[in-house]
């Protein structure tokens, strides 16, 4: 339990948070930007210890949520094509597209499977040469050199029944748009596990040019407090920097080598996110040296505009603009059995969040 029960210690929280009441005197908006410290935050009550001025909003960190209906359309229409197997993380079954789901495609006939990682869809390739196995690779830098690494498997083991449709997501790009477009924020809760890989220096820029304290967090009650407690400090002073909390597994520099995996594979490009619409240098999409491997490439699908769910805030809620229990939709037409929109499938998602812990 090393690594559990220490960071769930009630004395050291209310040590914490007594300590922040003490040392916060100014109105200060913090955003969590990854969907596992909404998650947390709310899983552990985390509002109730903290002082009234001190608000905590949700942001764009939970990769379905984020993940545009045009990309579930793309799935929907590779998962129709004959000879052909989806598989996907189970997050992704559930998350409406303008039409259709891979949970209904899979209803109505469609083989789509559930694996836990790019592996078991490569075994899959070599297990039936005669079908056309695609890869559905979603998340941010923390889930990209996985993809990377089974790219580059099948482009050494000759598998030319394989590929991948990328939703690769870099996170500073929204940070930086939700700070252009006015959202009040003055500080972030960085995520962990994307720093993991990434390291500190893409924040860098947050600090500098915007004013805005970053703090790389961990996910339990006493990390978050005290990365809390650290960006209110850096605010108290007006000295936003990016400093690192969850030191136990973020190096400054990342994981170097993950990186280069990443760098070999993969180049930037522009991609439209929920909520935020189209965002330069913001994805990632597999280098010409890996091309055949593009399942949006590879095959030919033709799509009609895509459209999102009537009365869904998904796109509001990502932005910290909206809290889930605004929307018309929640609780009511919109659950986890039934969700209309994204933010309520995945369990990092706000709505999803919501419902389970504020209902």
């Amino acid at each position: 339990m090393k690594y559990v029960t220490e960071f769930r210690n009630s004395e050291a929280i209310k040590s914490l948070s007594a300590y922040l009441h003490k040392i916060s005197n100014k109105e200060i908006t913090i955003m969590e930007v990854c969907g596992s410290h909404t998650m947390s935050v709310h899983r552990f009550g985390i509002h109730d210890l903290l002082p009234e001025h001190i608000h905590l909003i949700s942001g764009p960190g939970c990769p379905v949520c984020v993940t545009s209906i045009d990309f579930m359309d793309k799935a929907i229409a590779l998962a129709r094509l004959p000879n052909t197997i989806i598989t996907t993380f189970g997050d992704l079954i559930k998350v409406p597209g303008s039409t259709s789901s891979l949970e209904k495609e899979r209803a109505n006939g469609a083989d789509i499977r559930i694996v836990f990682s790019i592996n078991e869809a490569l075994e899959m390739a070599e297990r039936y040469p005669d079908k056309e196995i695609v890869f559905l690779a979603i998340g941010f830098e923390t889930t990209t050199p996985p993809t990377a690494a089974g790219v580059l498997r099948a482009h050494s083991s000759g598998i030319k029944n394989f590929s991948i449709l990328s939703a690769h997501k870099i996170m500073p790009p929204p940070m930086q748009a939700l700070i252009e477009e006015g959202i009040p924020i003055d500080g972030f809760l960085a995520p962990g596990h994307v720093s993991t890989i990434t390291g500190i220096e893409m924040y860098r820029f947050i600090p500098e040019k915007f004013r805005k304290g970053v703090v790389v967090s961990g996910f339990e009650p006493t990390d978050i407090l005290q990365s809390v407690i650290m960006l209110v400090q850096q605010f108290e002073k007006q000295e936003p920097n990016v400093e690192i909390q969850y030191r136990r597994v973020v190096k400054p520099e990342g994981n170097i080598k993950a990186m280069q995996m990443i760098e070999e594979v993969f180049e930037v490009t522009s991609a439209n996110w929920r909520g935020l619409g189209n965002l330069p240098n913001s994805a990632l999409q597999l280098k010409k040296r890996y091309a055949h491997f593009d399942a949006e490439k590879k095959f030919q699908i033709s799509l009609d505009a895509p459209h999102e769910p009537k009365g869904c805030i998904c796109g509001l809620i990502l932005k910290g603009l909206r809290t889930p229990p605004q929307c018309t939709l929640f609780g009511k037409l919109c659950t986890p059995d039934n969700p209309v929109g994204a933010c309520m499938v995945s369990s990092e998602g706000a709505c999803n969040v919501f419902y389970r812990y504020k209902k």
